[in-house]
């Protein structure tokens, strides 16, 4: 029953990512060993299992790709107009 509330969460994730295609985001993904990555950017893509933001930044790296499950473990958190995407009550 919990792998099927999991899927269903995952599927509820995609579908709010993809309603935020193309529009500014605010990212902040833990890399593990208390290294935190901040970043702006835009939601460019999304497929059956991630999804792509292109970074505003100008750094060497232009593109992060994330699953839908760093999202719902929390391991990325994304905020569109000061809301925060992804969020699933379990």
């Amino acid at each position: 029953m919990l792998v099927a509330a999991n899927r269903n969460a995952l599927e509820q994730i995609r579908r709010d990512i993809e309603a935020y295609v193309g529009k500014p985001v605010r990212l902040r993904a833990n890399r593990g060993r208390r290294k935190v990555i901040e970043a702006e950017g835009v939601i460019e893509q999304t497929y059956p299992k991630v999804f792509v933001i292109k970074l505003s930044n100008n750094s060497a790296i232009k593109r992060m790709s994330y699953t839908y499950a760093d999202v719902l473990t929390e391991t990325v958190e994304l905020i569109v107009d000061d809301t925060r995407v992804g969020v699933v009550n379990l």
